[in-house]
This record gives structure tokens, sequence and C-alpha cells, in this order.
């Protein structure tokens, strides 16, 4: 991409009125010169994860040295694009801007007359010469002030705040953490332990790359500039693909639970209600999406809390009517009544509950603050893996003997805890947790799905009118088109139940969590190994003990890999289905790459 974007506007050095190419790209003049900057060039401006060749380092900016293009590309942060010098009438007559040359006022050039009430370019842009530092860079990228009023409206910091504490919560804890349990034992604590370990060591190490430079689409943009446009291709069409599924089997789940109160509507009339209802808010804008799943976050988070809270005094025998029970964690055939091995099997189940944790990091490149918001979501991801998730399995098994947890079709886990508890409407309460933690994945995959959607179409890895975006900065055909995936499963799913068709989509898209976290790691290995030590040295978020913290993530991908295909039918199945959309989605590859350089020749 970087040599398409040089390869166009450059002027000849020998032309009259033209700048070099290391001066039209760098937008400056050397001193003592007249040379103005071509129109094209100055107004040209880096895109996320791309850089003009005229991109200076700190060393080289005195000697008005250029990086090659590929180091350009690499070290270019998305927040900062190459200041423009000109003002729009100069632009039109090919002059710079005289106190944007070199950051300085020449003596023998007097300086700009302003007209009341008028700004001159030095005084709202930054010099030109870029001397700056990855640390200073990054700071910069931090102050930047909040969008006008005019502008798109952008997630506020509660938002990303409680995307990141709420976003991983769904059915997969209320209900399907029964399952586990009941394979594994009170081991199946181990379980969520070490599947939240491999979720954290990712997440540590996109972090690192998101807070340098936010993009949304996140690791698909990491991989393609990391690894090549292979890598962003697969990665980014995988992840799509998985929540096309999830979003369907939300609906259907919230579907499901409306139709238990209202036997007398369809379920699939609920689905379709709610796939309209958070295509709708997903459509306004990106703050609206924001608000829509703080609440709904918030309703989770609340009663994990409170579960919690009343769990710990139940267990201890705090609770009116409730007798100590932390011996059920050893009784009813140990620990681990199964064996040591299931707890391996339980963390190829568990894995799949813990992924949506990207989601904040994505959120958070359409924050005010996207390095902050960035920080912010990764820096609690240890603590809400330990509270939410180890620590209500951990109440759980200890309440109740894991042997008499009833099957999970029948009632979840939660629900049958707070049933003991005594609170009055437990059931009810549980459902309507359950319909809001369906409700809030199936709004935020909506978000994930249609961003990613997007951002493939905007590096040509999906078709380019994917890319068209609303006023509020929303990619609307993106969202519609993800919806219409949704409606389709759905109406497969009630109309044939039976076919298999939904449940080969479901298991097709098993691994996707396993690619994505392999992903990662290759990526932020490679592109801390591209970097120069004033880089690594100004990062503000780093990957402990680099590289072997990202090797570990790998042997763990694999090791999964390898207990799902030596446990049960179910997980080999999984594995072979996502082994084959993943070969699907690979054979298109050569027509994309085509693609990719037909376009690149006609750019260039």
């Amino acid at each position: 991409m970087a040599d398409r974007i040089t390869g166009q506007g450059q002027g000849n050095p020998d032309t009259p009125g033209e700048a070099t190419p290391n001066e039209a790209a760098a937008g400056t003049t050397t001193p003592g010169e007249a040379k103005a900057v071509p129109t094209e060039a100055a107004e040209r401006t880096a895109t996320p994860g791309e850089a003009t060749a005229g991109t200076t380092t700190p060393g080289d900016a005195t000697a008005g040295k250029a990086v090659p293009a590929e180091e350009a590309e690499r070290t270019a942060v998305p927040a900062e694009t190459a200041p423009r010098n000109t003002t729009p009438a100069d632009a039109a007559r090919g002059k710079t801007a005289p106190a944007e040359t070199t950051g300085e006022t020449s003596a023998s050039t007097p300086p700009p007359v302003e007209a009341p009430g008028s700004k001159t370019a030095a005084a709202t842009a930054r010099p030109a010469t870029s001397a700056e530092s990855p640390a200073s860079k990054t700071a910069a990228a931090e102050t930047t002030p909040p969008e006008s009023k005019t502008g798109p409206k952008k997630l506020r910091s509660r938002h990303i705040t409680m995307i990141a504490l709420g976003g991983i919560i769904g059915a997969s804890l209320f209900v399907g953490s029964g399952n586990v349990v009941r394979a594994v034992g009170p081991a199946a604590v181990l379980s969520y332990l070490i599947g939240g370990l491999l979720v954290f060591l990712a997440m540590r190490m996109l972090g690192e790359m998101a807070a340098a430079r936010p993009a949304i689409g996140s690791f698909m943009e990491y991989a393609r500039v990391g690894l090549g446009e292979w890598a962003g291709y697969l990665v980014g069409w995988l992840y799509w693909y998985y929540w096309i599924g999830v979003i369907a089997f939300e609906a259907v789940v919230g579907g499901s639970v409306l139709g238990g109160w209202f036997p007398a509507v369809p379920q699939w009339v609920f689905s379709v209600v709610l796939l309209l209802f958070f295509t709708t808010t997903n459509l306004v804008s990106a703050r609206s999406f924001g608000e829509v799943e703080y609440w709904l976050a918030s309703i989770k988070v609340a009663a994990i809390i409170v579960f919690l809270a009343v769990g710990t005094l139940f267990a201890f025998g705090l609770w009116p009517k409730a007798s100590f029970s932390v011996p059920n964690l050893w009784q009813h055939g140990g620990f681990a009544p199964h064996g040591w091995w299931p707890i391996l099997s339980g963390v190829a189940i568990v894995i799949f509950s813990y992924f949506g944790t990207e989601i904040a990091v994505m959120a958070a490149a359409e924050s005010e603050d996207p390095a902050k918001g960035v920080r912010q979501a990764v820096s609690t991801v240890i603590w809400r893996i330990l509270l939410f998730f180890v620590g209500g399995v951990l109440l759980i098994v200890t309440i109740v003997p894991w042997n008499q947890l009833p099957n999970p079709k029948q009632e979840g886990p939660f629900a049958h805890a707070f049933t003991l508890f005594g609170l009055p409407g437990a059931g009810l309460v549980m459902n309507a947790v359950v319909l809001t933690a369906a409700c809030s994945v199936l709004n935020s995959g909506l978000y994930s799905a249609g961003r990613m959607f997007s951002a493939l179409a905007e590096k040509r890895l999906a078709p380019r009118v994917v890319a068209k975006k609303s006023k509020s900065g929303v990619p609307v055909i993106a969202v519609v088109a993800c919806t219409i995936g949704g409606y389709i499963a759905v109406f497969v799913n009630f109309v044939a139940p039976d076919s298999g068709i939904f449940d080969f989509i479901m298991n097709s898209a098993g691994l996707v969590a396993l690619f994505v976290y392999s992903f990662i790691a290759f990526t932020q290995m490679r592109m801390r190994h591209r970097m120069t030590p004033e880089e690594r040295a100004g990062l503000k978020l780093k990957m402990w003990l680099h590289p072997w913290l990202g090797i570990l993530t790998v042997l763990g991908v694999v090791a999964i890999i390898v207990v799902m295909l030596l446990t049960d039918d179910s997980a080999r199945t999984q594995v072979w289905t996502s082994i084959v959309s993943l070969a699907v989605i690979a054979a298109f590859w050569p027509l994309v790459r085509r693609g990719l350089r037909k376009s690149a020749a006609k750019e260039g």
C-alpha cells in the first residue's frame, strides 16, 4: 500500500515550481528555496497503517532524509496523519504556507499578515518537521481533544469501561458453565483459569499494538501490516464469519426466552424483532451502540456482583438457612473426580466463552481518547476474568455439589444457585439476565462484524461498496449486510431445525478464537522485531518476556486443538468443520490478490 501511495502525485525535481519527492511527501521546503508543494502531494495524508515515504525519523529530521516506504508504513500511527501545510487558497496556486515550511519563519520572509479574526496555518497546525519520538507521538495522540459537535459522536470513557467490564459476560457463562462443571467437576475452576490466562496473554499482545496505533479492525489491520495482505484477509474474514454465526445464535436464544414468556407468539418473530432493533441502534452512531451496550452490560455486571456477594455469604454459612459448604470442593469424588485430562478438554470449551474480549479494543479506536481506552480495556482483562468467570464458577461448585447441578437445558447453574438463596422471583430475574446477555452479545456482534467487514473493504479485501459510511461514521452497508446473514441463519433454524445447516455454521466457526489468538501472537512478535530501539522504548503498553510468552500462547493454542481432536466427537467435529471454513476462505485469496495487484497497477 505504501508503494501505491508514494507512486502517485510526485513532482519532477527538474521541473520549475515542483518539489522533489521527499519534499512533496514531507510537505516542506529547504531553506533558501522557493519550491512549492504540488496540491495533490500537499493534501495527501496517511491512512491508518500507511504513511508517505517522506516520514522522517528523529535522527533524520534535521538532515532532511526520508525513511523508506516500508519503514514509514510500519511506524505510522493512525492518530497522526501528514499535516497539511497549505491553506485552501494557497493550495490552488501551488504555494506552501510560509510558517510551516520548516517550522520556523525565515529571516528573509516577512511574517504573514492576519486579517481580524483569521488564523494562520501556523497557529493551527504542528511544524512539518516531525522529529518526535514514538513516546511523544503517542502522548500527542492521547491529548487530542474530543471531536466537535458537528463531527461523529464517538464513544466516551464510561462506554469503554462498561464494554470492557461486561463485554464477555454472555449466556456461555450463565448457562454454558453448567456443562463444563458437569464434565470436569470442581476442577472446572482450573479450566477457566488456564483458558483465561491464554486470553489474557493474547489481549496483552493486542493491547501493545493497539496502544501504539489504534485502528478500527484492530488485529486484522495489524496482521495485514505485520505479516502481509494474506494474513489480514484470512483473519478478517474468519472473524466476520464467526460473528455472523454468533449474531444468529444470540437472536435465537433471545427469541426463545421471550417466546417462553409469550408462548402465543412464534419465537422467530421475537428473533427478527431483536435483529431489527439492534440493527437500528448500530446504524445511528457508534455512541448509540455504546449507550445501549453500556446499560445492557451494567445489568450483567450487577447480576454477577450480587451473585458473588450473596454466594460468598452462602458458602460460608453466613446467609439465612445456609450451612458451611466449602467441603463441596473435595467431597463427592474429589476435586478432579474424572482425572486431570478432562481439565485440559475443559479449556477447549471455556476458551470460547472468553471470545469477544477484543471488542473493547476495537471500540476504543472509536473513542474520544483511543490510546487511553486501549490501555484501560487491556489492563482490566485479568481481573475481569478472575472475578467474573473464575470467581463465579468457584462459587457455583462450592455452593452446589457438582454432581447435583441440573441439566443446563432445564435450568442454568446461576439460576439454580439463586433459587437456593431464597431470593424472590429468582428464576424470572435470571431469565431476564440471560435475555440481557443475549441482547448484549447480539449488539456487540453487529458492531464488531460491521467494523471488521468495513475494514476489509477499505483495504480492498472485500467489495469497496461495503466501506461506505454515514455522516456519523457508521459503515451502513457493512452493518446491514451482517444482519442479512443473521436473518438467513435464523430462518433456516426455524424452518428446518433438523437440517444441520445451523449447527454446521456454529461448529465451523468454533476455532476462530484460536486462529485469531495465533495471528495476534505472530503479528506482535513480528512487529516488535521490526521496531527500532527508540520505538520499543516509547511503547506505553508492552508484552512481558517478549517473545517467550508469545511463543507460549501459540503452543497453548496448538495444545487445545490437539486435545479437541483426542476427546469426543463434538470437539472433533468443530476442528474439522473449522478447517473446512478456513480452506474455503483461503481458496478465494488468489482472486483477491489479483484484484489488489490490478488496483496497485492502476494507481501506480
